[in-house]
C-alpha cells in the first residue's frame, strides 16, 4: 500500500470525528438536491445507513455502550430499505423515531468522550462540531415524527398547508440549535412549540458546558 494511503489511514484513525462530521455536512448539501426524485429518496436511505454506521463506529471510541447504538441502529437500517424497497410510508415515524432516539444517544457519548479528560485533543474539537450536528439531525427526526403523528404541527410562508421537506425541518433544527432565529419555518401546535424550546434550551446548554470548556481547555494548554 502507498506511503500516502497509510498515512491516510492513520488520519482517520485519529481523527474519526472529523470524518463523522465530514459525512454529516455532506448530507447537508446532498438531501436538497435528492429529496424530491424517487431515485434521490433511494440514495438518501442509502446515505442515511452510512451515517448510521459511521455514527455507531464512532460510538465505539466513546463510553457509550455498543450493544445499545447497535439495538437502535439495525432496526432503523432495515426499515430504511422497506420503505426504499417497497415504498411504505406508514413506517416512517417508527424509523424517524429510532433514527432519532439514536442520534441523541451517540450525542450523549461524544458529551462524555469530550468531558472524560482534562484535556482537549484535535479529536475532540472535531468531536464539538459533530455532536451539534448529531443534535441538529436527532431534532430533526423528532420533528419528523411529530409532522406524522400530528400534521400542521409546523407552517411556512410557502404552501403553509402542505408538509414540511426534511430540508425545510432540518433547517429549522439547526437555526433553533444555535439560537440564530426561525426563519420562515415555525411550529405552530403546542407540542412542536415545546420541542422547539427544548432544542433550543439544549442548544444554548451545549455551547455554555461543553464547547466553553473545551475552549478553556485549548487556552490552557496554549
Amino acid at each position: 500500500m502507498p506511503a500516502r494511503h497509510l498515512r491516510y489511514l492513520a488520519l482517520t484513525r485519529r481523527h474519526p470525528s472529523a470524518i463523522l462530521l465530514l459525512v454529516q455536512l455532506a448530507g447537508l448539501l446532498l438531501y436538497p438536491l435528492l429529496e424530491d426524485t424517487h431515485d434521490g429518496r433511494l440514495l438518501l436511505s442509502a446515505f442515511g445507513v452510512a451515517v448510521l454506521v459511521v455514527t455507531t463506529r464512532m460510538v465505539r471510541r466513546t463510553p457509550g455502550l455498543v450493544w445499545v447504538s447497535a439495538c437502535l441502529a439495525l432496526p432503523a437500517i432495515v426499515l430504511l430499505a422497506l420503505q426504499a424497497a417497497f415504498d411504505l410510508p406508514q413506517l416512517l415515524p417508527w424509523s424517524a423515531g429510532l433514527e432519532a432516539l439514536f442520534y441523541f444517544y451517540a450525542a450523549a457519548s461524544l458529551v462524555a468522550y469530550m468531558m472524560a479528560d482534562a484535556r482537549a485533543t484535535t479529536d475532540e474539537l472535531f468531536a464539538a462540531g459533530a455532536t451539534f450536528t448529531l443534535l441538529a439531525w436527532a431534532f430533526t427526526y423528532v420533528f419528523v415524527v411529530l409532522q406524522v403523528l400530528a400534521p400542521g404541527s409546523f407552517a411556512a410562508a410557502v404552501n403553509p398547508e402542505q408538509p414540511r421537506s426534511w430540508t425545510e425541518l432540518m433547517f429549522l433544527s439547526f437555526a433553533l440549535l444555535s439560537s440564530t432565529g426561525i426563519g420562515d419555518v415555525i411550529p405552530v401546535r403546542p407540542l412542536a412549540r415545546g420541542v422547539a424550546s427544548l432544542e433550543m434550551f439544549v442548544g444554548v446548554m451545549y455551547l455554555a458546558v461543553v464547547v466553553s470548556r473545551l475552549i478553556g481547555l485549548t487556552l490552557i494548554k496554549r
